[in-house]
């Protein structure tokens, strides 16, 4: 079992023990341990091919785990059953966003939330999307699409939010204004994030903790200040050293 990085008085928010995901038949991942306390961001980080995203599904609900056990707060969740987590707080951001094209942005947050001062303090965070509440989600740009996504989940008022591939199909300028906004949720929610992320160095700019997927492994994890600083190291893990 890997060493859990902070272990405070507090319970955490989530905590995955001895997790092993995959599908079908095929395990592509394997002990796996996360304990996130309030606030906290952890950066999920690796190759194509590491079972990053699969790490995610299987937290959310959407696969089921080959063994091991997912807990948010005091309840333990059921395997594979998405509705349950989600009762519980658990709410997953996908990397292909999973909108509703033809419906517009203020629709789509009325999917997920019927209270409108929700949604207006959700807004509050993504300031572009004011002037864009009556325009259909298809005809947003990618970066406004992302906004969307996450703002879609924010109003659930998730205890744990899962993202990821926030920058994917977006221009580098983009992800740099979009990354600090988890920054901000985490600490002004109390929510724990746990991010999936292929720009390393903006990953580790707002996260608190990082693991590094290696062939299904945990092959390196840390806080996210002592990483960024020694690329080198991650560097080796990448390239399997």
């Amino acid at each position: 079992m890997h060493e859990i990085l902070q272990k405070p008085t507090s319970m955490p928010v989530l905590e995955c023990a001895e997790l092993a995901v995959g599908y079908r038949s095929t395990t592509v991942a394997r002990d796996i341990d996360i304990a996130l306390y309030e606030s906290k961001v952890l950066a999920v980080l690796g190759p194509n091919g590491a079972g990053k995203t699969t790490l995610l599904n299987t937290i959310a609900g959407f696969l089921k785990r080959r063994s091991g056990s997912v807990r948010v707060g005091t309840t333990d969740l059921e395997n594979g059953d998405p509705r349950h987590a989600n009762r519980h707080g658990l709410v997953l951001v996908p990397d292909d966003r999973a909108l509703f094209n033809d419906l517009t942005v203020r629709e789509n947050l009325k999917v997920a939330c019927k209270d409108d001062q929700t949604i207006g303090s959700t807004l509050d965070l993504f300031p572009a999307l004011h002037k864009r509440l009556k325009v259909r989600a298809g005809d947003l740009s990618g970066g406004e699409q992302q906004m969307l996504a996450v703002a879609r989940a924010m109003v659930q008022r998730p205890k744990v939010l899962l993202i990821d591939e926030m920058s994917m199909g977006l221009a580098p300028v983009i992800v740099e204004g979009l990354l600090p906004v988890v920054r901000h949720i985490a600490e002004s929610t109390g929510a724990v994030v746990v991010l999936v992320e292929q720009h390393v160095q903006l990953a580790l700019e707002v996260a608190d903790e990082a693991v590094v997927l290696v062939h299904g492994q945990v092959r390196l994890r840390g806080s996210a200040e002592e990483l960024r600083t020694d690329p080198g190291r991650l560097r080796e893990v990448y390239l399997g050293g």
